[in-house]
């Protein structure tokens, strides 16, 4: 997978970008779409903020069985990953933690349980709502414009640049079509 972004606290503060040489964490994040294009957002009430379905990769978990996993905790769907999207380097240098995030856009097959939400996420006020493409790429604008917290800036310019990679993917392939959506 090719990096398709590197996040640095030149991006919130400006100055000249600084790279970590050591990931500290390993995660799998990106795209739920339903049959009718919605891309499930992931809305915490604690922060009025959205995020996309994803976390951390558990122990010797491939990249892509960790996102089905966090797509089916985070909003109770089975899924299949339709396409790669790509890495994500977030190095947060005034932390001194580095993530490496793999990316990718799955298909919603069918809402098979309920939501396993962690305490953490539980205490953020977790949930999931539908939008479409264009409604959730202004969610995550609207989030970027209104989040002032350091890490959570990291994390909503993270998911904005996978929601534009996807949406130019999915858009600019034709796969927002009767074929995609019926497969």
């Amino acid at each position: 997978m090719q990096v398709i972004k590197r996040i640095t606290d030149s991006d919130m503060l400006g100055g000249e970008p600084q790279f970590m040489d050591r990931v500290s964490r390993y995660a799998s994040r990106g795209i739920l779409i339903d049959n009718q294009m919605h891309v499930a957002m992931m809305y915490m009430s604690e922060s009025d903020l959205y995020k996309l379905p994803g976390g951390g990769i558990e122990n010797s978990e491939q990249p892509e069985a960790a996102f089905l996993r966090e797509i089916k905790e985070e909003t109770g769907y089975g899924a299949e990953i339709t396409h790669a999207l790509g890495i994500i380097e977030e190095h947060k240098n005034r932390n001194g933690f580095m993530q490496l995030s793999y990316c990718y856009i799955a298909k919603a097959h069918h809402l098979s349980s309920a939501p396993t939400l962690t305490e953490n996420e539980l205490r953020l006020g977790m949930s999931a709502a539908w939008m479409t493409l264009d409604q959730a790429l202004e969610a995550m604008n609207d989030s970027l414009l209104k989040c002032h917290r350091y890490s959570a800036k990291f994390m909503v310019l993270r998911d904005r640049t996978i929601l534009e990679h996807a949406i130019n993917l999915l858009t600019g392939q034709g796969f927002a079509n009767e074929t995609y959506l019926n497969q």
